[in-house]
């Protein structure tokens, strides 16, 4: 990077020059704020007993006293500022006030007590009109920019004109940079101090020298990087030089030439560019750049101004990154360069940050860390995981330890550094091979399950250090400080590093296929956080350590799920993750942590979106075998696991996870039977079409377990258990509406052959649903809404009537019912059957003292009536049609008599036996 020991040299001084400038600030702060302190002495000594004042002004000057006992004068000046405050008090002209009032006259009364020379009148506090804010602030804000782009296009402009040289054109751009350094000086010196700190946003003096700074970086760094005049020593004093004049002028004219300075610095390079990049140059200047920010930020306290330092350093890691010929070794240095600088002068409690309360977690040293992490992130992706910004990554994410260790404020950056670890690792898992995710497992070409390459080596070793240094750490910073939130962030990412880096070796090495050696580490690490685990339970009661005790003993079981799914197939990860589920939902009955059971529904939250992604679980491999199939197991396992933690979970009160969890099973739970169901009608063939037999089935299937439900619901009062009965009440009526009444109805629109004469496809798919929507209507009756269970009866009456037609269609058309003309025989036995089962219904209505079911005979009835008037009537010819009427004339005639007789005489009470007369 340097030429020379001359650049060596030049380098340590300036960074010299950086510290003695920071300390020199504080010591000049330090002296302004005793000058102040001594001067509000001096005039409190000076100040003697005033001449009486207005009743108002005694008030607003001195506190309330006791009418008999009022203070001295004298003491309370001590606290008060100078006389004349009455001008901010009353608007009106202080003759008039004196006169109205007749005290002593004001200009004798301080001339006779000889105050010192009184400061100029207090500022107008009003509101600024619109016309004042655009001639006083506006103006002066455009003005100091239109100047400083002016030097920086004049020197575009020159350059593509080709109107003066390179040296005269460096040349011109200091001599206008000294022009505004100048102008801002004279214009300062010419204003009070109190004006300045009256006018902080739109002062003229700092827009004039925050221009001519910026035009002083620009100037040198295109006699350095465009036209070579300056080596990269010179180059680099005259910039931290400019560095640390605008430190200075920051620290005189406030915020206003801060932010335009460092906008300008930032902006120098895009204005004042080349050809051929040179990242170097570009770099070394950004450092300079950051130092005197940074330094800045920390003198005066301005987050704002740090924050926006950070953003301008990371947006620059950018350029260069999308291109084949990255430039690793000037990237890696300005990532590390601005992590330098953010852990020395921006983290708070951390060598020269600001102070801080012990046990904060401060937002600025948190994210500055991250954003530095972030940005060798992004290096390494780019470069394809070269070796240094391999090497590099890791040191910053070791320091990201080292000073989240030394100063708590900076502990939010152990996310960002567990994050960006894990997402270097995973990239690097999938890079050369995208599809393994879909494809069938086994070692990849060129990627054995042995890692001998040096790329995989240098993986190892720094997955090995990432591992060891978050797990240690985590558990060691477990009691060390008062804060809750401190510990638990450390041991979080202790537990997820770890595992989320033994997660994308085993995907990159082994490539999800079944490894020994990956579930050896993996029973050890489990052992390592059980042991965590113990430790941490047996010592005594701090901040925080509960909720890391939890955090370690889920990580032994997640640990411990790993180990079964890198020994079994890669089907089990499914199964092993609803086992933590479970597992989790157990401890947090030995251990009520309410991290633990939030935890449980993240683990079953986890395996439903794993589901989504590939609802066969293993891909093709799920077999042929019915029920006995890897969806047995991939569902079967993981509804087992969530039914028996939310009965832990249940123990200890209903919340948001035990409904998750509950919701989990329910989900889980149908979607075997659906899968199942699917897998049987299909022969294994998942993605073929829907037939009359899958249907039926998950007609069937669906109204079983919302009967069950149902019963549930009752025990628990669980609202998951109600809405899900609900749910699967209104998926069974979907199917049958559409699938079974019309999409694959034998008799409309489907040619399938339902099979035997009685024991057939009819009987499965029509008078098996009849039967399982009257219990569950029934199951129902008293606790939904009256409309809700009619509405189900109704289903069931529907699907009685339809199988009843549909069989009677089986006997005179065969197996296929969709073809084929009816005869009048066929036409007769409809309304016959129908007729029957109307009576059917009526006595058992009678029978059981059931109002519904006799409300069912009527219906029936009435649509066999409606049929003999509209149908048989044209259709039937002969002996059919009346024998149709004449059986439909003895049915409603006897059906009367039952009314008459029975009925009515069971609802009609006999009438009063007649008085004896006397």
């Amino acid at each position: 990077m340097f030429d020379g020991p001359f650049d060596v040299f030049a380098l340590i001084i300036a960074i010299i020059a950086v510290l003695i400038a920071i300390k020199a600030s504080s010591q000049a702060a330090e002296l302004r704020r005793r000058l102040a302190s001594l001067e509000e002495m001096f005039y409190a000594q000076r100040q003697v007993q005033p001449p009486p004042l207005m009743p108002t002004q005694v008030q607003a000057e001195a506190p309330a006293t006791t009418a008999a006992e009022p203070p001295p004068l004298a003491p309370k000046a001590e606290a008060a500022p100078p006389p004349l405050v009455t001008e901010e008090v009353s608007p009106r002209p202080l003759a008039a006030s004196t006169e109205a009032d007749a005290p002593p006259p004001l200009a004798a009364s301080t001339e006779a007590y000889a105050p010192p020379p009184l400061p100029a009148p207090a500022p107008d506090i009003r509101e600024p009109g619109f016309e004042e804010r655009l001639g006083t602030r506006w103006v002066v804000w455009i003005g100091g920019l239109a100047l400083a782009l002016g030097g920086f296009f004049m020197v575009r402009y020159s350059i593509e004109a080709g109107l003066v040289g390179p040296g005269v054109r460096v040349f011109l751009g200091g001599l206008f940079a000294a022009a505004l350094l100048g102008a801002g000086e004279w214009s300062r010196r010419k204003e009070s101090i109190s004006n300045i700190a009256a006018l902080p946003i739109a002062n003229i003096p700092a827009i004039l020298t925050a221009a001519g700074t910026a035009v002083a970086f620009a100037t040198i760094y295109a006699a350095y990087a465009l036209y070579g005049f300056l080596v990269p020593a010179t180059a680099f004093v005259l910039l931290g030089i400019v560095a640390m004049g605008t430190l200075a002028a920051a620290l005189l004219h406030g915020p206003a030439l801060a932010g335009l300075g460092v906008v300008g610095a930032f902006v120098t390079p895009i204005l004042v560019s080349s050809g051929k990049p040179d990242y170097w140059a570009l770099y070394i200047y950004l450092a300079i750049v950051t130092a005197a920010s940074f330094g800045l930020a920390r003198i005066r306290l301005w987050r704002w101004l740090a924050v926006t330092t950070i953003a301008f350093a990371v947006l620059w890691i950018f350029p260069g990154l999308d291109t084949s010929e990255l430039q690793v070794a000037p990237h890696t240095f300005h990532a590390i360069a601005g992590f330098v600088l953010a852990a020395l002068l921006v983290v708070c409690g951390f060598m020269f940050g600001p102070t801080i309360e012990d046990g904060e977690i401060e937002p600025v040293s948190s994210s500055s860390l991250g954003a530095y992490l972030f940005g060798a992130m992004l290096i390494v992706l780019s470069s394809a995981h070269a070796d240094l910004a391999l090497i590099a990554f890791t040191l910053l994410v070791g320091a990201t330890l080292l000073v989240a260790w030394r100063a708590p404020a900076a502990t939010g950056a152990l996310g960002a550094a567990a994050a960006t670890v894990f997402i270097v690792f995973a990239e690097w898992a999938v890079r050369a091979n995208p599809d393994m995710l879909v494809l069938p497992g086994g070692p990849m070409p060129g990627v054995g399950p042995v890692a001998t390459d040096s790329a995989v080596t240098l993986h190892l070793v720094m997955a090995a250090i990432f591992a060891a240094g978050f797990g240690i750490a985590g558990f060691l910073a477990q009691g060390r400080s008062n804060s809750a939130v401190i510990p638990v962030v450390w041991s979080a990412a202790a537990v997820t590093t770890p595992i989320a880096i033994l997660v994308a070796l085993y995907a990159r090495i082994a490539h999800l296929d079944r490894s020994i050696p990956f579930a050896i580490l993996a029973v050890l690490l489990a052992a390592a956080f059980g042991a965590a685990t113990e430790a941490l339970a047996r010592r005594e009661d701090r901040p925080g350590t509960a909720t890391s005790v939890a955090l370690f003993a889920t990580g032994t079981l997640g640990a411990l799920a790993l180990a079964l799914t890198f020994a079994l197939e890669k089907g089990w990860l499914t199964i092993a993750l609803a086992l933590m589920s479970l597992g989790t939902a157990w401890i947090s009955l030995q251990r009520p942590i309410p991290v633990l059971r939030r935890l449980a529904a993240v683990f079953a939250a986890i395996v439903t979106a794993r589901i989504g992604y590939d609802p066969r679980i293993v891909g093709d491999a799920v077999g042929t075998t019915p029920i006995f199939n890897w969806l047995l197991w991939g569902y079967g396992l993981p509804a087992a696991s969530f039914w028996g933690a939310s009965i832990f979970l249940r123990r200890r009160g209903d919340d948001p996870p035990l409904r998750i969890v509950e919701a989990a099973a329910i989900l889980f739970t149908a979607l075997l039977a659906f899968m199942e169901i699917r897998h049987l009608a299909t022969g294994g063939r998942m993605t073929s079409p829907p037939s009359l037999l899958e249907f039926a089935l998950q007609v069937c299937v669906a109204l079983a377990m919302a009967i069950g439900l149902e019963r549930l619901r009752l025990r628990s009062h669980s609202i998951v258990h109600n809405v899900g009965a609900i749910a699967l009440t209104a998926i069974a009526g979907l199917i049958s509406v559409f699938g079974l009444l019309i999409l694959e109805n034998p008799w409309l629109l489907s040619s399938v052959d339902v099979g035997g004469l009685v024991f057939n496809l009819l009987l499965l798919g029509y008078a098996l649903p009849a039967v399982l929507m009257l219990l569950l209507s029934y199951a129902v009756a008293g606790h939904r809404p009256v409309a809700y269970a009619n509405t189900i009866a109704g289903g069931a009456l529907v699907f009685a009537l339809t199988y009843l037609t549909l069989e009677i269609r089986r006997f005179y058309h065969g197996p296929v019912l969709l073809y084929g003309a009816t005869t009048g025989a066929e036409q007769y036995t409809y309304s016959i059957g129908w007729l029957g089962f109307g009576v059917v219904l009526l006595g058992v209505g009678i029978l059981v003292n059931s109002e519904r079911a006799r409300l069912a005979s009527a219906a029936v009835i009435a649509l066999t009536i409606l049929k003999a008037f509209v149908i048989d009537m044209s259709t039937l010819t002969g002996v059919y049609r009346a024998l149709s009427f004449m059986c439909l004339g003895i049915v409603l005639v006897a059906i009367g008599w039952l009314y008459q007789r029975i009925l009515f005489r069971r609802q009609i009470a006999p009438p009063p036996a007649p008085q004896a007369s006397t």
